[in-house]
């Protein structure tokens, strides 16, 4: 056990230098500009980087319902927070007080694969009138819809979800009987039921902490380094830092990939950010995926199935294209998914519902066009300085290049753009971070 485990550290490290040294090759930046850089962003401390807004980090205790999750991120205007363990609240040392970080989108893939065990076991009154016990029917639902694994960390059953829908308002209104029928038009009621009643009413943010999507909570101290924060979040494909106070359990800080990017962005007109900032793309070596490593998801397909391939592919976005030669039309983001808890509308027909429909509901709602009619988009010629505007002003976490017919030929995301400004030191790793971080970079979290 102990070999493979060393394995899979073994490889998780290969993966990071092998991503990081192909950006070292291709940006052919001045060597002594680099250096720098390095030693520039070496000397910054963290603490001297921004507060998150309110100045406040927004925390959600483990034993917290999903319901109150939901309703914590949504009020306070997040898509993500550190998680506590209640019986450790009081501990000085973060490595008990914190379990992980929780998002919208872990919350609705575990939605949405719950909807899918409730939908079958809706099926348990048809088979029961034709001798089939409930127990027996719901369990053939959920072997067909493929559902396993996490339903058993949550600590849901298929005839529990069954009860919770046979006993709600849905099968009052006398929704269908079958499976897909059932999950097609189980509309506002289910959505209700999902966040009030039992057994989702009392499944806690631990149950699905790490099944959906976990994220690693690897912290650095206020004295700590900008340099640290941006190799974690380029390199070793953190998506946000805490910051820790020497000495102190709590968080002072959460810095993100996007905060780190628009913090770049203020740098304009200084003579090393313009230096690099002024290059086309093409000369830095982006975009650094090639154009067959590009997943996109074609408008007539499935939403579910995008965000299928987002799962699958540890990604955090999709160009959405149209016929063989993939011209882009639109962006989906895992950050869309939330709109299918919130928009009741949406999560009616989610099983039948195609990206382009998603995005054109949501760009309605949200009178946001640009979601589906003018998509994230640069050419192979445009300067790396525009792309970090755009991104910056869009708050994006990608951006797509595209050839002369609009056909996406690569992808930037905001990974690559910090990537770009630092270097890591020999031994760098090792020394700063020790071997508590290394074993807990072992799970990798998407590029959002």
């Amino acid at each position: 056990m102990a070999q493979v485990q060393d394995a899979c550290k073994s490889s998780k490290s290969a993966s990071y230098d092998a991503y990081f040294d192909m950006v070292q090759c291709r940006k052919k930046l001045p060597l002594s500009l680099q250096e720098t850089l390095t030693d520039a962003f070496a000397k910054i401390p963290v603490f001297s980087f921004p507060q998150v807004p309110g100045g406040n980090v927004i925390e959600i205790l483990a034993d917290t319902s999903i319901g109150d999750a939901v309703k914590i991120l949504s009020e306070s205007n997040i898509l993500s927070a550190p998680v506590i363990n209640p019986d450790q609240r009081n501990s000085k040392d973060w490595r008990e007080r914190y379990l992980g970080i929780i998002d919208y989108s872990a919350i609705v893939l575990w939605v949405l694969q719950n909807a899918e065990m409730a939908a079958a076991a809706l099926s348990a009154s048809f088979a029961a009138a034709a001798g089939v016990s409930a127990g027996a029917a719901g369990a053939i639902g959920a072997l067909a819809l493929g559902a396993t694994g996490p339903m058993a960390v949550a600590g849901l059953t298929v005839a529990a979800v069954g009860a919770a829908v046979a006993g709600g308002a849905a099968a009052d209104k006398g929704i269908g009987k079958d499976a897909p029928t059932a999950a097609n038009k189980l509309g506002e009621d289910f959505y209700k039921i999902i966040l009030q009643e039992e057994p989702f009413k009392s499944t806690t943010v631990r149950s699905i902490l790490k099944s959906y999507r976990w994220a690693p909570f690897i912290p650095v101290g206020k004295d700590s380094s900008m340099l640290s924060v941006m190799l974690l979040l380029s390199k070793y494909r953190l998506r946000n830092v805490p910051v820790i106070e020497t000495g102190s359990p709590f968080i002072k800080n959460f810095i993100t990939q996007s905060a780190v990017v628009q913090g770049l962005k203020q740098c304009k007109g200084r003579d090393w950010f313009d230096c690099i900032t002024a290059h086309p793309l093409s000369e830095l070596g982006l975009p650094f995926s090639s154009p067959d490593k590009v997943v996109s998801v074609q408008g007539n397909e499935l939403v579910l199935e995008a965000f299928k391939k987002m799962e699958e592919n540890v990604i955090g976005g999709l160009p959405i294209v149209e016929g063989p030669k993939r011209k882009i039309i639109g962006n989906l983001s895992i950050r869309d998914i939330r709109f299918l808890l919130l928009m009741p509308e949406l999560f009616a027909s989610f099983r039948e519902l195609t990206v382009k429909d998603f995005m054109s509901t949501i760009a309605s709602a949200t009178k946001d066009t640009g979601r589906i009619i003018t998509p994230i988009t640069c050419k192979p010629e445009s300067t790396f300085g525009s792309v970090i505007d755009t991104l910056a002003m869009k708050s994006v976490h990608r951006i797509y290049v595209v050839g002369e017919e609009n056909n996406v030929i690569g992808v930037i995301t905001l990974r690559d753009v910090i990537s770009c400004f630092v270097t890591e030191p020999p031994n760098f790793f090792d020394n700063y971070f020790g071997f508590a971080a290394q074993e807990m970079l072992g799970p990798t979290s998407p590029d959002i």
